[in-house]
């Protein structure tokens, strides 16, 4: 298990719980009364810790090298029944972007998100989950035969941000994202999306349409990565924590301002530290929504996601 800079007091307390129940197992002495002290101390420790993190330290949590991606996810939520599907029928396939066919509770959903790669090889083939222009191209094309089909779509996002290459530029990055948004808004059949980990700017934003939005407990959803407002208005990443606090990216935050609908909790330090719980917690939710949705005609669905996303932020006319 890897530790983030800020939980080095649990490594402390783990590791010595481990020594004493070490002892306890090689020797006659009895250390049971030890234990029970450091493991009532670790578990306090942690509820404290986790109940008071920072804007910064939820960016960091998101972003933990032992936190689940979407493939994972998906083959949770499906048993391993997912079929992959690939391509957009202009350019290739883009590996930053999967999608496919997977039954939940024996509903078949069209299931859409970043995939970012489990170790330096996969990153470098995932592209560290930023998607050129034809990977919301095929995201497109698998939502559009999902509605041919009238099958749900269910998008994860978990993505540093869209590609910026100039490649992706010359082939339309903009664009794509511009008629993802377009076609989601209107798509007929519900629209179930949940972020599992970084949802940043217009990548997220690309898959990031729905009738429900969810986020993890410990994920963040803003225009901007912290690191990159930091170099903006203070010329250095220095400022990266007063960045986040002000971006208000948290799920609470996001939540507080009616951007998404709920927040799905995840288990005590984490999806990281018990996955099948926090699957089970993300589960849950996607059920809940669906059945919110299932009964709805095509027009009061998209007439109510339209008013949703009419709401939101301040105007004047």
């Amino acid at each position: 298990m890897e530790y983030l800079d800020f939980e080095l007091p649990i490594k402390e307390l783990e590791e010595q719980l481990e020594k004493c129940q070490q002892i306890g197992e090689d020797s006659q002495v009895d250390v049971t009364a030890t234990c029970e002290n450091l493991s009532q101390k670790l578990e306090e420790t942690k509820k404290e810790l986790y109940a008071n993190l920072t804007a910064w330290q939820r960016v960091q949590m998101s972003r933990h090298p032992n936190r689940p991606y979407t493939l994972e996810h998906i083959a949770s939520l499906t048993d391993n029944t997912f079929l992959e599907l690939f391509g957009d029928r202009g350019v290739r396939d883009d590996k930053a972007m999967v999608g496919g066919l997977g039954k939940i509770n024996g509903q078949s959903f069209m299931i859409i998100g970043q995939q970012k790669g489990v170790n330096t090889k996969m990153r470098q083939m995932r592209n560290f989950g930023m998607a050129n222009p034809e990977g919301y191209r095929k995201a497109l094309r698998l939502m559009k035969m999902a509605e041919k089909f009238n099958i749900p779509v269910l998008t994860l996002v978990d993505t540093p941000g869209a590609y910026p290459g100039l490649e992706a530029e010359e082939r339309g990055q903009g664009e794509a994202i511009a008629r993802n948004i377009l076609e989601m808004i209107r798509l007929k059949v519900p629209i179930i999306t949940v972020i599992i980990g970084e949802g940043a700017s217009g990548g997220a934003l690309g898959i990031g349409v729905g009738d429900r939005v969810y986020m993890m407990e410990n994920t963040w959803y803003s225009v901007i990565s912290p690191e990159s407002c930091s170099s903006i208005l203070w010329r250095s990443w220095e400022f990266k924590e007063q960045a986040a606090e002000a971006l208000k990216l948290t799920a609470k935050d996001m939540k507080s301002n009616n951007l998404v609908d709920d927040i799905i909790p995840e288990p005590l330090g984490g999806i990281h530290r018990d996955r099948e719980a926090g699957f089970k917690f993300v589960k849950e939710y996607i059920v809940k929504g669906f059945n919110e949705l299932k009964d709805l005609s095509t027009n009061d669905l998209i007439a109510q996601r339209m008013d949703k996303y009419s709401k939101m932020g301040e105007f004047n006319e």
